[in-house]
């Protein structure tokens, strides 16, 4: 019987900083095939797409170079719940993507409990960022109005500033060591901290991170960040009993 609950996030589908695409495809689609053995439910943390807009779909077909890790969705909706959560690369889901993939999106966080745990569920970005300039953007990007006048941009150029802009932002990111900083620096353990006065968790689980976290905190919450599947093929589970582990794949050859 499935009793698996699998988390992943941060796979950068796309990513122009991605030697083999094609090949980087291939692994997450090989992930997503070995879940449907014994997945009950799978949650994607966001960023799984490197960049992902619907304003040009209608007017410039599907996304070009996804037809494959769409059908492995498709697969694994057919299976289980699968449940998208819109990250700070792939905000512009409009309705497209859950009608083709039968997937659940969250734009949103998402209170839930999981095999007798209260899960606090988020991509991770925003929740407690002293970065003035992150926060600007990220308004930005989720404005209405400024998302209007994007639908105006031509699709090839709307694509090409999209995946330009990302490029830009993970080598910006690449530059420097990815340390963990502590408790009192690191943003989701912050943030945790801040909601645990008011509403106990069992689990917090993020990704946008790209660092493996387990943070116990003093009232026995513990602060997930998965890690990425981008470089590091890392995702999380929560078994039958309620536990957590983090797991990673070598998804190098076909099932």
């Amino acid at each position: 019987m499935p009793d698996m609950i699998y988390f992943l996030s941060d796979a950068h589908l796309g990513s122009r900083l991605i030697a083999d695409p094609q090949q980087h495809q291939q692994r997450l689609i090989r992930c997503l095939q070995s879940m449907q053995a014994d997945a009950e439910q799978v949650f994607l943390l966001g960023d799984i797409f490197d960049f992902w807009c619907e304003f040009f779909y209608g007017r410039a077909g599907k996304p070009h170079g996804f037809d494959d890790v769409l059908q492995a969705l498709r697969e694994l909706t057919a299976h289980c719940p699968v449940h998208f959560f819109i990250g700070n690369h792939d905000i512009w889901t409009f309705g497209w993507l859950a009608q083709q993939t039968g997937m659940q999106i969250h734009k949103k966080p998402l209170d839930i409990t999981l095999h007798g745990k209260r899960c606090f569920l988020a991509h991770g970005d925003g929740l407690a960022s002293s970065d003035r300039r992150f926060l600007f953007i990220r308004a930005l990007f989720h404005n209405p109005l400024a998302q209007f006048l994007f639908r105006l941009v031509p699709p090839a150029l709307g694509n090409h500033i999209g995946y330009s802009w990302a490029q830009s932002s993970r080598r910006k990111h690449l530059a420097v060591p990815n340390l963990y900083m502590g408790e009192n620096n690191e943003e989701q353990i912050i943030f945790a901290k801040h909601h645990e006065q008011t509403t106990h968790y069992d689990y917090y689980i993020f990704g946008h991170r790209h660092l493996e976290m387990n943070v116990l905190l003093a009232t026995r919450a513990q602060v997930i960040v998965l890690g990425d599947f981008c470089d590091h093929q890392q995702y999380g589970a929560i078994d039958s009993e309620g536990h957590f582990s983090f797991l990673q794949g070598n998804f190098e050859q076909a099932l």
